[in-house]
Protein backbone atom coordinates (compact mmCIF):
# COMPACT_ATOMS: atom_id res chain seq x y z
CA UNK A 1 0.00 0.00 0.00
CA UNK A 2 2.61 2.51 1.06
CA UNK A 3 4.15 1.99 -2.27
CA UNK A 4 1.13 2.35 -4.52
CA UNK A 5 0.94 5.78 -2.17
CA UNK A 6 4.64 6.93 -3.05
CA UNK A 7 4.29 5.73 -6.85
CA UNK A 8 0.92 8.06 -7.44
CA UNK A 9 2.90 10.85 -5.38
CA UNK A 10 5.73 10.84 -7.24
CA UNK A 11 3.50 10.45 -10.29
CA UNK A 12 1.64 13.50 -9.35
CA UNK A 13 5.06 15.65 -9.05
CA UNK A 14 4.83 15.30 -5.12
CA UNK A 15 1.58 17.75 -5.21
CA UNK A 16 -1.13 14.98 -4.81
CA UNK A 17 -2.66 14.61 -1.32
CA UNK A 18 -4.44 11.91 0.45
CA UNK A 19 -7.87 12.72 -0.93
CA UNK A 20 -6.26 12.83 -4.68
CA UNK A 21 -3.73 10.01 -4.34
CA UNK A 22 -7.00 7.92 -2.98
CA UNK A 23 -8.88 8.34 -6.18
CA UNK A 24 -5.82 7.73 -8.20
CA UNK A 25 -5.48 4.10 -6.60
CA UNK A 26 -9.04 4.10 -7.14
CA UNK A 27 -8.69 4.74 -10.81
CA UNK A 28 -5.79 2.74 -11.23
CA UNK A 29 -7.56 -0.40 -9.82
CA UNK A 30 -8.96 -3.06 -12.54
CA UNK A 31 -11.37 -5.15 -10.43
CA UNK A 32 -12.31 -3.16 -7.18
CA UNK A 33 -13.54 -6.44 -5.07
CA UNK A 34 -10.20 -7.85 -5.38
CA UNK A 35 -8.16 -4.99 -4.77
CA UNK A 36 -8.20 -4.00 -1.46
CA UNK A 37 -6.91 -0.67 -2.38
CA UNK A 38 -9.65 0.32 -3.78
CA UNK A 39 -11.38 0.45 -0.68
CA UNK A 40 -8.74 2.35 1.78
CA UNK A 41 -10.15 5.36 3.77
CA UNK A 42 -7.76 8.59 2.48
CA UNK A 43 -7.75 9.08 6.72
CA UNK A 44 -5.11 6.01 6.50
CA UNK A 45 -3.24 7.13 3.52
CA UNK A 46 -2.94 10.53 5.60
CA UNK A 47 -1.50 8.85 8.16
CA UNK A 48 1.00 6.64 6.28
CA UNK A 49 1.99 10.04 4.39
CA UNK A 50 2.30 11.57 7.45
CA UNK A 51 4.45 8.86 8.99
CA UNK A 52 6.93 8.26 5.67
CA UNK A 53 7.41 12.04 5.72
CA UNK A 54 5.15 12.53 2.30
CA UNK A 55 4.03 15.29 2.52
CA UNK A 56 1.67 17.33 -0.44
CA UNK A 57 2.40 20.91 -2.09
CA UNK A 58 -0.96 22.77 -1.34
CA UNK A 59 -1.59 25.49 -3.91
CA UNK A 60 -2.66 28.81 -2.43
CA UNK A 61 -5.25 31.07 -3.60
CA UNK A 62 -3.31 34.21 -4.11
CA UNK A 63 -3.85 37.46 -5.71
CA UNK A 64 -1.25 40.34 -5.98
CA UNK A 65 -2.59 43.62 -5.30
CA UNK A 66 0.52 45.51 -5.87
CA UNK A 67 1.95 46.25 -9.24
CA UNK A 68 5.42 48.66 -8.19
CA UNK A 69 6.45 47.88 -11.90
CA UNK A 70 5.83 51.54 -12.42
CA UNK A 71 7.66 54.81 -13.40
CA UNK A 72 5.53 56.85 -11.09
CA UNK A 73 7.42 58.80 -8.13
CA UNK A 74 7.77 56.71 -5.09
CA UNK A 75 7.61 58.18 -1.36
CA UNK A 76 10.27 57.79 1.19
CA UNK A 77 9.37 55.30 4.22
CA UNK A 78 8.68 58.15 6.67
CA UNK A 79 6.56 55.67 9.06
CA UNK A 80 9.84 53.02 8.87
CA UNK A 81 8.16 50.19 10.60
CA UNK A 82 7.07 52.74 13.99
CA UNK A 83 3.35 51.01 13.78
CA UNK A 84 2.38 52.49 17.00
CA UNK A 85 0.67 55.92 17.19
CA UNK A 86 -0.78 57.97 20.88
CA UNK A 87 -3.21 59.97 19.20
CA UNK A 88 -5.85 59.90 16.22
CA UNK A 89 -5.31 61.42 13.12
CA UNK A 90 -1.21 61.13 13.63
CA UNK A 91 -0.44 58.00 11.93
CA UNK A 92 -2.90 56.08 8.87
CA UNK A 93 -1.81 53.23 6.94
CA UNK A 94 -4.04 52.26 3.49
CA UNK A 95 -4.19 48.71 1.21
CA UNK A 96 -5.87 47.13 -0.96
CA UNK A 97 -7.36 43.26 -0.59
CA UNK A 98 -9.90 41.35 -2.65
CA UNK A 99 -12.84 39.67 -1.27
CA UNK A 100 -14.95 36.50 -2.54
CA UNK A 101 -18.30 37.34 -2.62
CA UNK A 102 -21.13 35.55 -4.07
CA UNK A 103 -21.04 38.21 -7.20
CA UNK A 104 -17.54 37.49 -7.29
CA UNK A 105 -13.93 38.68 -6.46
CA UNK A 106 -14.67 42.50 -5.17
CA UNK A 107 -11.59 44.66 -4.46
CA UNK A 108 -11.19 46.58 -1.44
CA UNK A 109 -9.26 49.66 0.14
CA UNK A 110 -9.01 50.49 3.59
CA UNK A 111 -7.57 53.14 5.00
CA UNK A 112 -6.99 52.54 9.14
CA UNK A 113 -5.73 54.95 12.24
CA UNK A 114 -2.73 53.18 13.95
CA UNK A 115 -4.36 54.26 17.16
CA UNK A 116 -7.03 52.04 18.01
CA UNK A 117 -6.96 50.49 14.79
CA UNK A 118 -10.16 51.82 13.55
CA UNK A 119 -10.80 51.50 9.85
CA UNK A 120 -11.53 55.23 9.09
CA UNK A 121 -11.88 55.32 5.17
CA UNK A 122 -13.37 52.32 2.85
CA UNK A 123 -14.22 51.89 -0.25
CA UNK A 124 -14.95 48.77 -2.85
CA UNK A 125 -15.23 48.37 -6.71
CA UNK A 126 -14.82 45.38 -8.57
CA UNK A 127 -11.57 46.76 -10.65
CA UNK A 128 -8.15 47.85 -8.73
CA UNK A 129 -8.08 51.43 -9.79
CA UNK A 130 -7.01 54.73 -8.44
CA UNK A 131 -10.18 55.97 -8.49
CA UNK A 132 -10.84 53.11 -5.46
CA UNK A 133 -7.86 54.41 -3.14
CA UNK A 134 -9.14 57.91 -3.87
CA UNK A 135 -12.57 57.17 -2.70
CA UNK A 136 -10.92 55.18 0.35
CA UNK A 137 -8.85 58.55 0.64
CA UNK A 138 -11.87 60.78 0.67
CA UNK A 139 -14.07 58.94 3.18
CA UNK A 140 -11.07 58.56 5.85
CA UNK A 141 -10.47 62.48 5.59
CA UNK A 142 -14.53 63.24 6.02
CA UNK A 143 -14.58 60.76 8.69
CA UNK A 144 -11.86 61.39 10.59
CA UNK A 145 -12.00 65.14 11.11
CA UNK A 146 -10.32 66.58 7.81
CA UNK A 147 -6.88 65.85 9.56
CA UNK A 148 -3.81 67.80 9.30
CA UNK A 149 0.12 66.57 8.23
CA UNK A 150 -0.89 63.09 9.41
CA UNK A 151 1.14 60.37 8.18
CA UNK A 152 -0.66 58.38 5.47
CA UNK A 153 1.54 55.44 4.96
CA UNK A 154 0.64 52.58 1.82
CA UNK A 155 2.85 50.15 -0.55
CA UNK A 156 4.45 51.06 -3.89
CA UNK A 157 1.60 50.14 -5.89
CA UNK A 158 0.48 52.07 -9.16
CA UNK A 159 -2.60 53.59 -7.41
CA UNK A 160 -0.48 54.91 -4.54
CA UNK A 161 2.34 56.56 -6.86
CA UNK A 162 -0.63 57.79 -9.12
CA UNK A 163 -0.53 61.63 -10.03
CA UNK A 164 -4.36 62.10 -8.66
CA UNK A 165 -3.67 60.33 -5.58
CA UNK A 166 -0.54 62.21 -4.76
CA UNK A 167 -2.41 66.02 -5.47
CA UNK A 168 -5.38 64.66 -3.36
CA UNK A 169 -2.83 63.69 -0.57
CA UNK A 170 -1.55 67.33 -0.61
CA UNK A 171 -4.02 68.82 -0.72
CA UNK A 172 -5.65 67.66 2.18
CA UNK A 173 -2.31 67.76 3.99
CA UNK A 174 -1.53 64.06 4.63
CA UNK A 175 2.42 63.33 4.41
CA UNK A 176 2.57 60.44 1.92
CA UNK A 177 5.55 57.63 3.20
CA UNK A 178 5.97 54.39 1.26
CA UNK A 179 7.16 50.79 2.37
CA UNK A 180 10.30 49.47 0.47
CA UNK A 181 10.14 47.33 -2.53
CA UNK A 182 9.28 44.09 -1.36
CA UNK A 183 8.33 44.96 2.30
CA UNK A 184 4.00 45.39 2.47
Amino acid sequence: MLQDIKTVYIESNRVYGSIKIKKAIESKAIDKRKCKLARINHKRIERLMKDNGIQSKAKKKYKATTDSRHHLPVAENILNREFESSRPNEKLVSDITYVYTEQGWFCVAAVMDFCGGKIVGLSMSSRMTKELVLNALDDAYRRSGRPRKAILHSDRGSQYCSLAYQEKLKEYGYICSMSRKGNC
